[in-house]
């Protein structure tokens, strides 16, 4: 991990572009620990992101996905063994050990696994799993002691799985921002979702700021885009019947109906400026759509995700250089980006405002 510390205060304009550290500091170190936020905050990151899961009995834990087999190393406990199951998430059959079968005493015997395989892995099985308490805490406590505000930007994981469970995200969480006095709309605090429903009903209990994300599709070769089954929709939308995708919600239309509960979206980055991939496997970059003016113009934010420095993650014409493809995305006027690697993007971010501040 490079030697870097923004921890400083940065005198930064409001209209700055913020960076969300995606996971924490997930490009060095196992996922949503206390250990990969630290991080996060020391290389700069306005926001620290949390993807929320509940335990057996209710507590809202980080972690991407309800099931912990990737990402802990639970399948080491020979205690829990018997625990490994079946259970379907958003209409797919995944077959492991999952967050609600967990008490949170028992959660906190396991230790975080690095999941992306080319990525260091010598702090596997060294730091717990952290609740959503601890992660408030501590963006709290590094605010005070750094003289900056540092925020928390939480996704309720599958809400409609964790309702069929009795272990709904939403009352916990506004339960737990309010403990912390987070209950106001200034307060350092965005909630996102891939569902529209919760977003809806947290509209309607809190003024806290509420991103719409805006999911991923598979590029064809040609650059259009490609939605499965399982892309096509918000999984509550499925159950309900509702004919709309995210197609309809990337559309003008869709934006309007978007603004009438919450204050941005997040789409993919693919959204915004798409790739076409070559019979090499090579992508090369397409016209950015319109979707960020478009978005501004019904007063949405854009937090676009996720940004990863690995060569295979970045399109031919940025030249193998993530810096590059942050500098792209700053001058299509996003208002934050969701990133693995927080100091690469607080370093291009900064130089882009200094920049801009100059012209």
């Amino acid at each position: 991990m490079r030697s870097v510390n923004r921890a400083h205060v940065r005198s930064l304009p409001a209209s700055a572009p913020l960076v969300i550290a995606h996971r924490g500091a997930c490009g060095y170190l196992p996922e949503h620990t206390l250990e990969a936020y630290q991080a996060a905050i020391a290389m700069g990151a306005d926001f620290i992101e949390p993807d929320l899961v509940a335990t057996q009995d209710g507590h809202l834990i980080a972690r991407h996905e309800p099931n912990l087999a990737d990402s802990t190393d639970v399948a080491a406990h020979p205690e829990f063994a018997q625990r490994r199951t079946q259970r379907t998430i958003d209409g797919v059959a995944v077959h492991g050990w999952f967050a609600c079968d967990f008490s949170l005493a028992e959660i906190k015997t396991l230790r975080a696994r690095q999941v992306h395989a080319a990525r260091e892995q010598r702090f596997n099985d060294l730091f717990q799993i952290p609740t959503y308490d601890e992660i408030l805490a501590l963006a709290k406590t590094q605010s005070q002691a750094l003289g900056r505000t540092i925020g928390t930007y939480p996704e309720t994981k599958h809400p409609s799985y964790h309702a069929s469970l009795g272990l709904a995200l939403e009352e916990p969480l506004l339960a737990l921002l309010a403990k912390h006095g987070y209950d106001d709309a200034s307060a350092p605090v965005i909630i996102q979702s891939l569902e529209v429903g919760n977003l809806q009903s947290l509209r309607s209990r809190t003024p806290l700021r509420l991103v719409q994300l805006l999911g991923a599709a598979t590029e064809r070769a040609d650059g259009s885009l490609l939605w499965t089954a399982h892309q096509r929709q918000p999984y509550d939308w499925v159950l309900s019947g509702e004919t709309r995708g995210f197609a309809d919600l990337l559309r003008p239309e869709g934006l309007a109906f978007i603004k009438s509960y919450a204050d941005g979206i997040g789409p993919w980055k693919g959204h915004i400026v798409p790739t076409m991939a070559g019979a090499d496997g090579v992508r090369t970059l397409l016209l950015a759509t319109p979707l960020v003016e478009q978005a501004h113009q019904m007063g949405l934010l854009v937090h676009a995700w996720t940004f990863r420095n690995e060569v295979q993650y970045l399109a031919q014409d940025y030249a193998a250089s993530a810096e590059a493809e942050y500098q792209r995305f700053f001058a299509l006027g996003v208002d934050g980006v969701f990133s693995d690697f927080a100091d690469t993007a607080v370093r291009v971010r900064d130089a882009f405002v200094a920049a801009s501040a100059v012209g």
